[in-house]
């Protein structure tokens, strides 16, 4: 009889797993899942990203939401430029006047970003949203900073167009940052006011009224189309808590050099911000319901 070759033991498991490449081992060890706050940048990252996608496929709203602005630089501007009807210094009307077009742009974007949580919440997005590990706040940021993606955008058109024009603006890159900056902290305040007003209202009519019938007093409310020191008093202090005032004062500041009060604005836009999130995040699971 003709011997049985032996056969070799099993390999152990540290055995199989020293002999296993790299590549495989990466492929069969699943990464650790990101929890709490670590997902908050890829959060953010991501709705940024949708943002731009949703551009990519409709350009058609750059190109209308680029009317209003230019109507306001090409026909308020340039009339009020010509009738010196209120004084702005030694800074030209339509100078003066760009940077405040430049916020109400933004504001008129973010304002009605609730809308588009209600719609979320109809179609069950933000059910599903909600029961992921991800804070709820990580969710709401990246829903107000993807609202600053559109308002930068959007931003880039008005300062074309100011340019254009014959605007004196500031092409420091540090500064164009800046600028990029002051729109997204605006935004951001005035997507979760949006936010936190659905989380209230919970339909979309009622919110698209409140948000009409607020929109025009924070603007005007606001140093976009005169200085200050010209408003009533009464009208003055609704300025000094209006965070639209700081936004285009910083944007003033950065694109013309008039305003020396850039930190002042960027605290106040920080903590406008940070508490509008804060406040939106708390009424985000009453929306969902």
């Amino acid at each position: 009889m003709s011997a049985v070759p032996a056969v070799p033991p099993p390999a152990s498991a540290e055995t199989q797993t020293e002999a296993e490449p790299d590549g495989l081992r990466l492929l069969l060890t699943p990464p650790l899942a990101r929890t709490g706050w670590q997902v908050v940048p890829a959060r953010v990252v991501a709705m940024c990203v949708v943002e731009l996608q949703k551009l990519r496929h409709d350009r058609s709203e750059l190109y209308t939401r680029a009317i209003q602005p230019a109507l306001w630089l090409l026909i308020f501007g340039e009339t009020f430029t010509r009738l010196r009807a209120i004084p702005t210094g030694n800074v030209p009307y339509l100078d003066y006047l760009a940077p405040g077009i430049i916020a109400q742009s933004a504001m008129f974007i973010a304002i009605f970003y609730g809308i588009q949580i209600i719609w979320e919440r109809d179609s069950g997005v933000l059910t599903k949203l909600l029961v992921t590990p991800t804070p709820r706040a990580a969710l709401v940021m990246g829903k107000a900073f993807a609202s600053g993606v559109k308002a930068v955008i959007q931003a880039v058109v008005v300062i074309v167009i100011a340019a254009l024009l014959g605007v004196a603006l500031t092409w420091n890159p540090l500064r164009l940052l800046g600028v990029a900056a002051a729109v997204v902290l605006g935004s951001a305040f005035f997507s979760c006011l949006s936010v936190t007003i659905a989380g209230i209202v919970l339909t979309r009519d009622r919110l698209m009224g409140i948000g009409q019938a607020i929109t025009m007093p924070l603007f005007f409310a606001s140093n976009a189309l005169y200085p200050v020191a010209l408003m009533p008093g009464w009208l003055k202090a609704i300025s000094t808590i209006n965070p639209l005032s700081y936004q285009v004062d910083a944007l003033r500041g950065l694109l013309l050099g008039t305003s020396d009060h850039l930190g002042r604005d960027f605290g106040v836009l920080v903590l406008a911000a940070a508490l509008a999130i804060a406040a939106a995040s708390s009424l985000l699971g009453r929306l969902a319901r």
